[in-house]
């Protein structure tokens, strides 16, 4: 396999600048993602601690390479982050915030040995977390999948926040799912990538097969950023595939919340039997039923280069290999 390594790459302990999106906490998909060299990393905003727990001891069973977790901060606080504590008393040396300010965390995340990356929307947000403490800034670019803070494309957004924060190194997020956006990224000055999109035809990722014929079908014009699916996390811009919940809101003049075609209707169930609302912010997860198609499809613009269903070691080795291959062009001239 090619090698492709940065500074960053030493920090965090992983043989290439990539890391997994955290768009699942399946302990088969996360662990792949560190067994293939790149970081992996568990979506853990929505665990309570026990089952964190028992997620990070199962991601140990597959792999004993690196991992980080995830952690939307404006929907841990009322907790008191104590998911990010079970996940800190279990080791997790590698720590991903997002959606809130970092301060009150960065004092507890560091005590207890770990490495904090802190996502970011401009240069002037990269330069305030790292004036925090954080120990490296994510710019995500408005292209991205799933949630999205920032208003600034990830060309322009990439550099921009590279120098602001000179010394901290920075991670690009948003549009990037093959060897050309990898090469691009660390060209514009970023020591890794954050990939998520490219990951959801994994076959290690745990997505309802729905959701995956519509990923694989899709083009770059087939997203919609918008903040519909609002039921369980308000006021939350985000990125998803067109369906028929998105077309019928786009046509009725994009209407408030509360006002919006079916409005509380259910579409389709949790593997438990739970009802999940038109207007969920739940993605079609493998075990679901019903009309999964008619909730929120994260994806971003890099989905229109997603095609292949492969495991996630054949997807990154390629990355890395076609990067390499780039870079390596451009570097004997």
């Amino acid at each position: 396999m090619a090698i492709l390594t940065t500074p960053l790459c030493e920090t965090l302990g992983i043989e290439h600048p990539i890391i997994q999106a955290p768009i699942s906490a399946s302990p088969d998909f996360v662990a792949a993602a560190a067994n293939a060299g790149a970081l992996g990393m568990i979506q853990a905003t929505w665990h309570e601690p026990q089952d964190l727990r028992n997620t990070i001891a199962a991601v140990r069973r597959r792999t004993y390479r690196p991992f980080g977790a995830n952690f939307v901060l404006s929907l841990t606080e009322d907790s008191g982050h104590a998911n990010l504590d079970a996940a800190l008393d279990e080791g997790v040396k590698v720590i991903s915030t997002f959606w809130a300010d970092p301060g009150p965390v960065v004092e507890r995340i560091h005590d207890a040995g770990a490495i904090l990356l802190h996502t970011v929307g401009s240069a002037e947000e990269a330069r305030s977390a790292v004036d925090l403490g954080v120990d490296a800034v994510v710019a995500q670019g408005v292209e991205a999948g799933g949630h999205v803070w920032g208003q600034v494309g990830t060309m322009v957004l990439t550099p921009a926040v590279v120098d602001a924060v000179p010394g901290t190194p920075v991670i690009a997020a948003g549009g990037i799912a093959e060897g050309r956006g990898l090469a691009a990224a660390l060209a514009l000055g970023a020591e890794a990538v954050w990939v998520g999109t490219r990951l959801l035809l994994a076959h290690e990722f745990d997505g309802h097969p729905d959701y995956r014929r519509e990923v694989q079908a899709a083009v770059e014009t087939d997203t919609v950023y918008s903040s519909v699916f609002d039921d369980g996390w308000s006021a939350a811009p985000h990125r998803c595939l067109r369906n028929d919940t998105l077309e019928a809101w786009l046509a009725a003049g994009k209407p408030a919340s509360g006002e919006r075609p079916n409005e509380g209707e259910t579409v389709a169930y949790q593997k438990s039997g739970e009802p999940i609302s038109r207007y969920s912010f739940e993605n079609p997860a493998r075990g679901m039923s019903g009309n999964v198609t008619s909730i929120a499809m994260y994806a971003g613009q890099g989905v229109g280069l997603t095609r292949e269903e492969e495991p996630v070691s054949n997807i990154l080795e390629k990355m890395v290999a076609d990067a390499s291959a780039i870079l390596s062009r451009f570097g004997s001239n």
